[in-house]
C-alpha cells in the first residue's frame, strides 16, 4: 500500500512509528527511572494518536499546525502523569487529556469572543460544581452552585452556557463496535412522542433491573453526563473497569428490551 506524505509542523506523518503496548510499557518504566530519551520516544510514538483526535476538529480552525502543537501539549501532560500501576492502556488515559487541551484552546480562541468576566464565572462555577459533586455524592443544581459563589442563578447558567461548544447533530456519541449512535438519534421528535412511550417505559424497567453498580454508572453517564474518568475517581476503580461495567450495562439493557 502506498504511503502518502502529509506534513504537519514539519513532521512527515508517513514516517511516524506507532508503538505497541508492550513497547510503551517498557519505555514508561525507563522514563520513570529517569531516562529522558524514553520520554522523547513516547512522544514520537504517540503522535498518530494526536493526529487521529485532531481529524474531528479540522473544520474548527484555519491553523492545524497550532492545533497539533496543542494536542502534543496534552500528550506530554498525559505521559508525565500516567501511572503504570492502574493497569489502564495509555491511549485510554491520554485521549481525554489531549481532547481537553484541544477544546480549551478552541474555546479560548473562538471567533465568538466571550467576556473575561463571564469566563471567570464559568471556571469558578465548574470548580464549585466539582466540589459540590464530591461533597453530596451527586449532581448539584444551578442554585446550589450560585449560592456557593454568592451569585444569581442567571449569572451562573449564562456563564456555563457561554462555554459550551456547538455540537453537530451528526456527532457520534456512542459506538460499541456495531452501529454508531449519533446525537440526532437521541433528539426527541414531538410527533412521535406517543409512539415512543412504550419504548421509554421498557428502557426504564431495563435500567431498574441492572445490578446496582451498572445502574449507577449508566445513570451517571447518560443522564447526568459524567465522564468515565470522573466516575473512576469517584468510585475508586480504574477507567477500564468503568468502561467494562458501562458496556455490560448497555448490553443488559439491550437484551431486556429486545
Amino acid at each position: 500500500m502506498a504511503r502518502y506524505k502529509v506534513e504537519i509542523c514539519g513532521v512527515n506523518t508517513a514516517n511516524i512509528k506507532v508503538l505497541s503496548n508492550e513497547e510503551m510499557m517498557e519505555l514508561f518504566k525507563k522514563y520513570n527511572s529517569g531516562d529522558l530519551s524514553a520520554k522523547e520516544q513516547l512522544i514520537n510514538g504517540n503522535l498518530k494518536l494526536v493526529l487521529s483526535i485532531l481529524r474531528k476538529y479540522n473544520n474548527r480552525t484555519d491553523n492545524m499546525d497550532d492545533l497539533f502543537q496543542i494536542g502534543c501539549v496534552g500528550l506530554i501532560k498525559a505521559i508525565d502523569n500516567f501511572d503504570l500501576s492502574h493497569g489502564v492502556k495509555f491511549s485510554t488515559y491520554a485521549v481525554p487529556m489531549i481532547i481537553g487541551e484541544v477544546k480549551r484552546y478552541l474555546r479560548d480562541n473562538n471567533s465568538v469572543r466571550i467576556a473575561r468576566s463571564i469566563k471567570d464565572i464559568a471556571y469558578k462555577a465548574l470548580q464549585a460544581k466539582e466540589e459540590l459533586t464530591n461533597s453530596i455524592n451527586g449532581e448539584p443544581t444551578i442554585k446550589m452552585i450560585a449560592d456557593k459563589l454568592n451569585l444569581t442563578e442567571f449569572e451562573v447558567s449564562n456563564a456555563l452556557d457561554s462555554m459550551k461548544d456547538t455540537v453537530s447533530m451528526f456527532e457520534p456519541i456512542y459506538n460499541d463496535g456495531g452501529d454508531t449512535i449519533y446525537l440526532s438519534d437521541q433528539l426527541e421528535d414531538s410527533k412521535n412522542e406517543m409512539k415512543n412511550i412504550d419504548q421509554k417505559i421498557a428502557i426504564k424497567k431495563a435500567i431498574d433491573n441492572l445490578k446496582e453498580k451498572e445502574k449507577y454508572i449508566i445513570t451517571q453517564r447518560y443522564f447526568v453526563g459524567k465522564t468515565q474518568m470522573e466516575l473512576a475517581s469517584e468510585i475508586g476503580i480504574s477507567q477500564a473497569q468503568i468502561s467494562r461495567l458501562e458496556k455490560s450495562g448497555l448490553n443488559n439493557i439491550k437484551n431486556n428490551i429486545t
